[in-house]
This record gives structure tokens, sequence and C-alpha cells, in this order.
């Protein structure tokens, strides 16, 4: 079996339903630290829909929060979920501002080791990282 997650008619991706309920979840988990709705509704059993101009805000207050950390356990939490939401967002032809942005460290969640401040989130390993899940991600 497999789900599939839409805009409108527009089909983004078709995984296996471990995966799709994995990502879904996660994005539910994620939904307090953005303070903004996934954008993503289920339909029916097997098919997500999803409001490419919610989830671009959920996903791009996502991406600047990865920016902006130092905290190497939230990059690597947030890394493989936003990976995904990015070819979801490109394949439903939006955009995500935050990767173009140069935010300031979030003092909030900063991780110390005696080599000092830890650095921020890199936009360019997590557009690699994009990359790599769109060559594994079925339509």
């Amino acid at each position: 079996m497999s789900q599939y997650f839409q805009t409108g008619e527009r089909v983004l991706w078709n995984p296996s339903n471990t995966p799709a309920q994995l990502f879904i979840r996660t994005a539910e988990a994620m939904v307090p630290i953005a303070e903004l709705p996934t954008g993503i509704e289920s339909r029916i059993a097997d098919e997500y829909d999803i409001d490419m101009t919610a989830f671009e805000a959920f996903v791009n207050t996502l991406v600047h929060r990865y920016q902006a950390t130092t905290h190497l356990i939230l990059r690597s939490l947030l890394e493989g979920f936003l990976a995904t939401a990015l070819v979801l967002v490109d394949r439903g032809g939006g955009r995500i501002p935050a990767l173009d942005d140069q935010p300031t460290p979030h003092l909030e969640d900063v991780s110390v080791s005696r080599d000092g401040i830890a650095p921020q989130g890199s936009t360019a390993r997590l557009a690699a990282l994009a990359a790599v899940h769109a060559r594994a991600m079925p339509r």
C-alpha cells in the first residue's frame, strides 16, 4: 500500500505507508516549534492534501529555526523532515524565502562544548540532503 501527498490533483509524493505516517506524525510534532499549522489535511484513508500556502509558511518557519540554531541535536531532528518537506514544496511550485536568509543565532537552543558555541544550521547541507531525498521520493 501507499499514500498520496497532493496539492489539488497534482501528486507530489507517493510513499509507502510507514514513511508517510512517520512524515505526518513528525509534521504534527513540529507544530509547537513552528507555532503554525502544517497545511497537511487528510482527504481519505490514503490521500493527504497539502495547502501549499500554509505548508510553505510552516516549512519556511522551520527552515529559519534550523538555520538559526547552534544546537546539533535540534538541527539533526529537523534535517530529515525538512529535506523531505523541501522536495514537496518544490514539486508543488512553492518557494521557501528562509533559504536565502542569514538568520541571527537563536539563543534559546544553544549547544556549547569545550570548543565554544557550535555553528548554525547550513542551508547548503539542507539543500544537498533535499536533493538526495528527491531522487528517492516516487510520485
